[in-house]
């Protein structure tokens, strides 16, 4: 997923975490615009505790702020003091390894700020993790991410070891590459305070963090493979060849909704480049004409128009999501975390999504989405182990 935001809001600090958080969701409705109020009404149900929201700015890293946000509340499910983790060191870690593959696979592979979900763990696993307060990726006085001129000479270098035909000391191109990183992103520092005490990225996440990648899945759903077998995720971004678990459409709502009963929150990897999801609005629903609308350019007022008409919306089956899918009119946008359950005025349930671009929208950088969206629209979820159903555990072997 490498949605990228090009509009700079303000970095929020961390500084008011789990319970302010939660306020800030409870106050999202009232601060609704006019419009938005027109059409949907929410009560919450489910206000799970999160760490503040931030801004991604111009980078593809959605995949990195929306998975170390679900590591951040499970941290805080655990007991644990909130705290935000650095998404950048997890990118860099992660342009690193993807590196070595794309100069493996001589350029056959997509390369760009995007990755998956399960990148994060991956990463986490192998290099640890530390507070973003020791590791932001900001230098030269930049207050926001700006990927794209680091990216180019990413690109160019590792262009150039595959031009040569790898005749070159992989150690030197990756001493290079790793230069640019640091250029571009700062110096991890080797060591760092916390509490008093002096850590390692790899310390910190045994000892503080004190997660286990292993109690981390991944699902999909798609029609072309077997039901609750794995089978790889066909997203461009799946640089890591990831295998996942097959599941229903009805199966990745259940999921979720155990999860939160249980006081898990969910990553979640989706499209959201539909008329029917709005940013500004701060809702994303399926209404029955979605159809219709598909590709269509619309305006800020035809959009209102949708939010603000009927809200029946279309039967989601699992032929017309793996439509979306083969017709690219599904792709894999963008990676965000669910972290509650709402009510609108009619009792249709819509989860409460944790973005990752600022706080300007009508919920504080919150949205609304339904069930049948995240059936629809859904690439991938990444949930505890412990979260998932038992009847699901037991169909695959958990």
């Amino acid at each position: 997923m490498k949605r990228t935001l090009l509009s700079a809001f303000a970095i929020l600090l961390t500084v008011s975490m789990a319970t302010a958080q939660v306020n800030l969701v409870k106050k999202a409705s009232e601060n609704a615009t006019d419009a938005a109020k027109q059409g949907f009404k929410f009560t919450n149900v489910i206000d799970l505790s999160t760490t503040p929201v931030e801004n991604q700015g111009s980078s593809g890293t959605c995949w990195s702020y929306s998975a170390n946000s679900f590591l951040e509340s499970e941290m805080i499910k655990n007991g644990q003091a909130p705290v935000h983790l650095s998404k950048i060191y997890t990118v860099r870690q992660a342009y690193m390894e993807k590196a070595d593959a794309y100069v493996l696979m001589k350029g056959g592979l997509s390369w760009g700020d995007g990755g998956e979900g399960h990148d994060v763990i991956n990463m986490y696993a192998k290099y640890g993790t530390l507070p973003e307060s020791d590791y932001t990726g900001l230098v030269g006085g930049k207050k926001i991410n700006r990927f794209g001129p680091m990216q180019k000479k990413l690109k160019a270098l590792l262009d150039s070891v595959i031009a040569i035909k790898g005749q070159i000391d992989p150690a030197g191109w990756k001493a290079e590459f790793k230069k640019i990183l640091d250029d571009s992103l700062g110096v991890v520092p080797a060591t760092f305070q916390y509490n008093g005490k002096t850590y390692t990225p790899a310390t910190f996440a045994k000892e503080v963090a004190h997660l286990d990648a292993d109690n981390y899945i991944e699902f999909i759903s798609q029609t072309s493979t077997p039901y609750y077998k794995k089978a790889m995720m066909m997203a461009s971004d799946n640089w890591a060849y990831q295998w996942d678990y097959n599941i229903t459409p009805t199966d990745l709502t259940d999921v979720i909704d155990n999860a939160l009963k249980n006081g898990y929150t969910v990553g979640w990897g989706a499209d959201v480049s539909e008329p029917y999801f709005s940013w500004p609005n701060g809702v994303a629903f399926v209404p029955k004409n979605a159809e219709e609308l598909e590709g269509k350019k619309l305006t800020r007022d035809e959009k209102a128009a949708i939010y603000n008409g009927d809200r029946t919306e279309m039967v989601i089956t699992p032929e017309l999501r793996q439509q979306g899918l083969e017709d690219y009119t599904t792709t894999d946008d963008h990676g965000m975390h669910i972290v509650g359950l709402a009510k609108d005025q009619d009792g249709q349930e819509f989860y409460i999504v944790k973005n990752s671009w600022g706080t300007k929208n009508d919920y504080n950088g919150f949205l609304y989405v339904s069930k049948a969206y995240v059936q629809y629209k859904t690439t991938s979820i990444l949930v505890n182990k412990k979260s998932v159903p038992k009847s699901l555990a037991r169909k695959i072997s958990l």
